[in-house]
């Protein structure tokens, strides 16, 4: 006599019924790669499908690499499983490759294809990997002189404020001094004193110096200012108690705890910087991003424009994720609370 009974088969169905909310979140993770493939492969296609209104060389190479990224975007995804974290930061990006992909379909249809957007103020995306591959000698000399000035003005106008800063909220007698003159000179924009700086300076590389400079000082003395200024007496006290000089006190308290405003001023600075940066360059000195953005205006080139952007935006985000990485480094009780 056979002993099947309905909870047997209940029983043995349970795998079968566990697995399809299994199934259902592995097709809802992988359906945005999957996505993004399409979105690349229909990119791909619109650079091979149609002919380019004008002459660009890159057109070919451009749409192979397009099928490389929908390859990679769909096999990075659906075995995000077995590639660890790079599967699962790929899984996790998955949705801005299926924006980037089709936003560069629109821009490769409504450009190289079909001219829709006036040529040349709107150049495809193909004549900016020629600008990246044809010009490259002139854009990466661009780059190493913008570096050089950003780097040199930014650490002289960050330790002349920290220096400043950490004066003032320390010393009431150099607050009495320098207060006034910071109230007068700080609010006042870095670029309004470029016929001053230009003037002044024996050449137009020290004047943009100390214009970077300027720009970065401000907000650098004002947060390390009020960052020892607010420091709690407490600390201080219990500093005296245990015999600490005053040099002990600025170093080993005050410095260190009003680092995270320091950051911040830092933050301020080299946004600052940057913008002063390109107006330096655009105006008086002949060589740089800004410089190369100037002369690609000058002769139309708005193709080489659009990529010294390009960047122009990856050296900012990089500089402001290093300065992330070393606050990140020194302040480690405040680690993820600020994240860029």
């Amino acid at each position: 006599m056979s002993t099947y009974s309905l909870s047997d088969g209940l029983a043995s169905g349970a795998p079968r019924l566990s697995r399809a909310p299994v199934l259902a979140s592995w097709v809802r993770e992988s359906g945005v790669g999957i996505l993004a493939s399409v979105a690349w492969i229909a990119f791909g296609l619109s650079c091979l499908w149609w002919e380019d209104v004008g002459d660009w060389s890159r057109t070919h190479s451009l749409g192979i690499a397009a099928f490389i990224v929908a390859a990679i975007a769909l096999f990075g995804t659906v075995g995000a499983d077995y590639l660890g974290s790079a599967g699962k930061a790929l899984r996790q990006r998955a949705p801005w490759l299926v924006a980037l992909g089709a936003f560069l379909t629109l821009w490769e249809v409504a450009t190289a294809k079909f001219a829709w957007l006036p040529l040349p103020f709107f150049p495809p995306p193909q004549s900016i990997i020629e600008v990246y591959t044809d010009d490259l000698p002139k854009l990466l000399d661009s780059v190493f002189a913008s570096v050089k000035l950003q780097l040199g003005g930014y650490l002289i106008g960050a330790t002349v404020g920290f220096l400043t800063g950490v004066s003032i909220g320390w010393s009431r007698a150099v607050g009495y001094w320098v207060h006034p003159v910071l109230r007068f000179i700080g609010p006042l924009p870095a670029t309004a004193w470029l016929p001053i700086a230009f003037f002044t300076f024996p050449s137009s590389w020290s004047a943009s110096t100390f214009l970077i400079a300027l720009a970065t000082g401000f907000p650098v003395t004002v947060l390390t200012w009020s960052g020892v200024a607010s420091v709690s007496n407490a600390y201080y006290d219990v500093a005296r108690t245990l015999g600490a000089k005053p040099s002990f006190l600025v170093l080993k308290v005050a410095i260190p705890a009003a680092l995270p405003h320091v950051f911040v001023g830092l933050f301020m600075g080299l946004g600052s910087s940057f913008a002063v940066l390109v107006v330096a360059e655009m105006i008086g000195v002949k060589a740089g991003l800004g410089w190369y953005l100037q002369w690609a205006q000058g002769w139309a080139a708005y193709a080489n424009m659009y990529a010294a952007l390009i960047v122009m935006s990856l050296l900012c985000s990089g500089a402001i994720t290093l300065l992330f990485a070393i606050r990140d480094r020194l302040l480690v009780w405040q680690k993820g609370t600020v994240k860029w």
